[in-house]
């Protein structure tokens, strides 16, 4: 717990000073008390009990004033709550690798099956998005609240060759945060953006080449934002899914990090086993290997988590899982309400026990 306003603490050191305000008025009390006799003999009719009953409510009225200057203050605490708002963009591989069917019937179709089930699970508050990668990225679907909508994209999912994983991270976190200005086409298709061993992504040696560029008039490039601390973004998350290395385009790892920097989470989810393969494709036979340390670099680097599916159930558990968590969201909360409410609560039960205890007939 963080105080707003933790000047107005130092307001608490006025507590003693009551309680030994409190003693001297008892003390003096007692004084008076010796020169009428009759006086003590009636509080000593009363009883050990009845002595006791007089110094409830004067504490409940300090710890009443003590929260009220607590809530003055205005603490604030880092807390689980319902989530209002909140945007998941899915990410989702639909290299030929998907096509392996060591998930029955095979991979693609129980990625679809289990995305379908998520998007349905989420919450009513809960806007999705969808964007598929291959060799390229792209929207197949806007971020929108129409379930319908969102599962009719997934049903027209289309395999395509290679893998740029970190390609459709980059897209979706630009459909995620479309104010914070991304340069896609500079990243996508630039050059020094954690291209190491990777190839153009699509079309990006047309875009790349000067000589098929016509000059236009470009607008000045936006100030990026200062980075802020990963996993700070509390508007919405990516997730992504994949079942194989990437063979093309950014690196995901440095494409993580461009996350991180604007806070947002990237859960990664690895599916297909080890010893997945196509058989019969093209008149070959091969193998696809998921590259977890990849998908686990991703998540680490975002503060998010990895999760790996073996199976379609698998699968199925880990989307529950990712539901539950958008259900609810972890924010700071000024909570100095409670502190106030339990002020006024305090005070009320102190004078209605005077009332009820001490009360004196005209």
């Amino acid at each position: 717990m963080r105080f707003i306003w933790p000047d107005f603490l130092w307001a608490l050191v006025s507590l003693p000073l009551l309680v030994a305000l409190y003693a001297l008025v008892l003390r003096k009390r007692r004084q008076a008390a010796v020169r009428y006799a009759s006086l003590a003999v009636v509080k000593e009719a009363l009883g050990a009990r009845q002595r006791l009953r007089r110094h409830i409510p004067p504490a409940l009225l300090l710890v009443s004033i003590a929260s009220a200057l607590i809530a003055a203050a205005r603490p604030a605490a880092n807390v689980v709550l319902p989530a209002d708002y909140m945007t998941i963009v899915l990410a989702i591989d639909v290299s030929r690798s998907m096509l392996a069917n060591d998930v029955e019937p095979n991979r693609i179709h129980a990625a679809q099956t289990a995305a379908r089930e998520f998007i349905r699970e989420l919450p009513d508050g809960v806007r999705v998005g969808i964007v598929t990668f291959a060799g390229s990225a792209q929207v197949v679907q806007a971020v929108t609240d129409q379930r319908d909508e969102l599962i009719a994209a997934i049903d027209r999912f289309q395999l395509q060759r290679a893998t740029a994983t970190g390609s459709g991270l980059l897209v979706a976190l630009a459909t995620l945060m479309p104010e914070a200005g991304i340069d896609l086409e500079s990243m996508l298709y630039g050059q020094g953006f954690g291209r190491e061993g990777g190839r153009g992504a699509g079309a990006g040696t047309a875009l790349a080449d000067p000589k098929l560029a016509k000059p236009t008039a470009k607008a000045p490039p936006k100030a990026a934002a200062a980075p802020v601390a990963p996993g700070s973004y509390s508007g919405g998350a990516i997730v992504l899914l994949s079942d194989g290395r990437r063979t093309q385009g950014p690196d995901p790892v440095a494409a993580a990090r461009r996350a991180a920097d604007l806070g947002v989470r990237v859960y990664t989810v690895g599916f297909g086993t080890p010893n997945g393969s196509i058989p019969g494709y093209e008149g070959w036979s091969f193998y696809v290997r998921l590259d977890e340390e990849a998908l686990k670099a991703v998540a680490r680097t975002t503060e998010a988590e990895y999760f790996y599916a073996g199976s379609a159930a698998d699968l199925r558990k880990v989307y529950q899982s990712l539901s539950s968590r958008f259900a609810l969201e972890r924010r700071d909360t000024e909570i100095g309400a409670l502190f106030a409410a339990l002020s006024a609560l305090l005070a009320l039960t102190a004078v209605a026990l005077s009332l009820v205890w001490f009360r004196r007939s005209a």
